[in-house]
């Protein structure tokens, strides 16, 4: 592979006046995980649809796998697995006979691979039972398991942990992780914003058919404001003190506490805690505060992340 699994450039798509993605840039480094984030109608699924080879852009350039999406559709199609929203699973047949099929389906020798699979996500025990009666996250390591039987260079993953216990999602978190530290690269959208915060390397947030922000989970939130210090006293008089004395603070009398602007530097930090000891003022907690990218999506797209980001 080349060092980029994915490259992207100028990508446009319309469909009669109504523009879904206008002129959208982004890559994709090899081994790494990318996570496109948007509310409902950015354009994200249309995205997928043009790397996976299932439509076609109007404009721009896209390479996945080093191979151009429109004139080497038969060599992109080989280097991707996809994942969708719900598990493509047939449910008359067991957990290895799914897998053998995909396996016939691509024409790859099974044998120690489908094992291997199914040791790996966990599913040896329930091999020949029927996939009808697995548990909705057994359902989705399975179909994450047919969808490495070719060993795809470049994975699509749509919402792969939507619906499971968070014990079931942090096993699927930790398996993709797994994935990218023996070199597949992983091209992710996800409704949970702190999904995507654990995982992916790079973020971009796609709003009207635009990228408006991309960079690391942490680069995002410093662009935000909002960190703060939160001071929780044991008196009514310890907080009325604290308020006169730190400029700028925003008061909680039910829960005695305060929250108190702060770029969360050690040097401010330093500075505030001075200042209180200097006055005698003493707080039963301390904590920081920073905006995360549910704050982030806030901010760029004018809309929660609650119901919308699919």
């Amino acid at each position: 592979m080349t060092s980029s699994a994915i490259a992207v450039s100028g990508l446009r798509k319309a469909y009669g006046d109504k523009v879904v993605l206008d002129g959208i840039d982004f890559e994709v480094p090899t081994g790494s995980i990318f996570s496109m984030l948007g509310p409902n109608g950015a354009g994200k699924t249309t995205t997928v649809n043009v790397l996976t080879t299932l439509q076609k852009a109007d404009a721009g350039s896209v390479t996945v796998a080093g191979y151009d999406v429109a004139a080497n559709t038969k060599e992109v199609r080989a280097a991707i697995g996809v994942t969708g929203q719900f598990a493509a699973v047939d449910e008359l047949l067991s957990g290895r006979e799914n897998l053998q099929l995909i396996a016939d389906l691509k024409r790859v020798r099974a044998g120690d691979r489908v094992t291997e699979l199914l040791e790996r996500f966990d599913l040896a025990d329930s091999a020949d039972k029927l996939a009808s009666t697995y548990s909705g996250g057994m359902r989705r390591k399975l179909d994450l398991a047919m969808t490495l039987v070719a060993a795809p260079q470049i994975i699509f993953l749509d919402e792969p942990t939507t619906g499971l216990d968070p014990r079931s999602r942090r096993t699927m978190w930790q398996i993709v992780r797994e994935l990218v530290a023996g070199g597949t690269s992983i091209f992710l959208t996800t409704q949970y914003l702190d999904e995507a915060d654990q995982l992916a390397d790079q973020v971009a947030v796609l709003d009207h058919g635009r990228l408006v922000a991309q960079g690391t989970p942490e680069e995002l939130k410093r662009r935000i404001p909002g960190t703060h210090v939160r001071l929780r006293f044991t008196s009514l008089d310890e907080l009325d003190a604290a308020a006169r004395l730190l400029e700028g603070s925003t008061r909680d009398d039910e829960e005695l506490a305060l929250r108190v602007p702060s770029d969360g530097g050690s040097r401010s930090l330093r500075d505030l805690l001075d200042r209180m000891d200097q006055n005698l003022i003493n707080a039963e907690e301390f904590s920081v505060h920073s905006p995360d990218l549910d704050d982030v999506f806030l901010a760029l797209t004018g809309r929660t992340s609650e119901k919308e980001n699919v």
